[in-house]
Parts: structure tokens; sequence; C-alpha cells
């Protein structure tokens, strides 16, 4: 049942997700640009405007449900300058953007919190958005970094492998469509069994590393 607080509580976070989602794919899109590949530039993707980036299914599953997901960015490797190594780096710049933005949520977090306590409701809308920010983008950048197709992950992994080896993950990366359906699914079944979400586990010690126990 949707009440009241729901609907506050989703238009509180919108802004938050927006930003997230937003900065990561604007990342990748410079990161690229810098890196000699100018395809996400020519299609307007180097901008922090959320829109160009949004997929809107994606938006409301980051928003109703722990995942979630934005437009990928179009880069054609060949343009960069040291493929391998420019390829991590723009598959690692948008996971990079949003472990920066949680640290920093975290840290206003733990030190705000005392001094607006009292504060009423702006102090505590304060300290809700701060807190969804640290959540929602430790949670993109740890669901991003799984090596799990087509997650970022899986390309940096890719190339941080033998050339050998890289080969035939990269044959495996085009084949596994269901690999991250997979992992979602049986994170749901371990989450009954153990208790608690494994992919969610590591997100909550860095929100409780970085905001303190009280958030985690």
């Amino acid at each position: 049942m949707v009440d009241g607080a729901n609907i506050v509580g989703l238009v509180l976070r919108l802004p938050v997700v927006l930003f997230a989602l937003t900065i990561h794919e604007f990342m990748h899109a410079w990161t690229a640009y810098k890196c000699g590949d100018d395809t996400a530039y020519r299609m307007g993707r180097v901008t922090l405007n959320p829109l160009p980036h949004l997929d809107l299914i994606g938006t409301l599953c980051l928003l109703f449900a722990p995942i979630g997901w934005a437009k990928p960015v179009p880069i054609q490797p060949m343009n960069f300058r040291r493929p391998r190594r420019d390829d991590i780096l723009v598959s690692g710049a948008g996971i990079a953007a949003n472990f920066a933005l949680g640290i920093a949520c975290g840290l206003a977090l733990r030190f705000a919190a005392a001094p607006l306590a009292g504060t009423g409701r702006l102090g505590a809308l304060f300290l809700f958005l701060l807190y969804m920010g640290c959540f929602i983008n430790f949670g993109l950048a740890v669901f991003n970094l799984l090596p799990v197709p087509p997650l970022d992950g899986s390309h940096i992994l890719e190339h941080l492998l033998p050339r050998r080896l890289a080969a035939r993950y990269a044959l495996f990366r085009r084949k596994a469509a269901m690999a991250l359906v997979g992992l979602i699914v049986a994170n749901y079944f371990l989450s009954d069994a153990l208790g608690f979400s494994p992919l969610g586990y590591p997100i909550l010690c860095l929100v409780r590393l970085f905001a303190g126990a009280d958030w985690a």
C-alpha cells in the first residue's frame, strides 16, 4: 500500500537517483572523450543534463528496487589511444565517481548529524538526502564493480587478464546475456537463506565505515 510518507520518500529520492546516475554516465562519456573517442561527445552524452542519460525503466527500478541503470554510453574502443588501458579508465570512471560521492555524503552525514539533530524538519531533510546520496552512490559503485556482464566490472576484468584468458572471457561476455539476471535471482534466494543480502552487505559496510554505525 502506497501512503503519503512513501510518496514523499520517493519524491525526495528522485533528485538523488537522477544525480547519481547522471554523474556515473557523464564520467564514462567525459573519460572516453579525453582518451580519444568522441562518439559519446557527438551524441550529447558529455553533459550533466540527466535527460540524455536516463533509461525510464532503470530509473524506476532504482527508485523502487535495489538495482537500477541508465542508458549505456556508446564508445568505440578502436578510437582510444591505448585501448586496453583506456577502456579500463572509461569503465572505472563512473564507479570512481559514485564511490567519491558516496564517501563525501557519508562523511558529511557523520559530521552533520549531531549539529542538525535539533534543527527540525529542514535538518532532517538534509540528513535524509545525505543518507540517500551515500547509500545510492555506494550501491551503484559496488553493483557496477561486479565482474558480471554487462556491468563495468566485466570490462575491467577482461583487460586485466592475460590476453589469452581475456579473449576467452570476452567470448563469455558476449554470450552471458542472462548472467546478471542469474546473479540477482541468486542474491534473492541467498538473502532468504542467510538472513542478509550478499550484494547489500558490502554497501552497508561502506555506509557504516564513512557515515557511522547509526546509519547502517
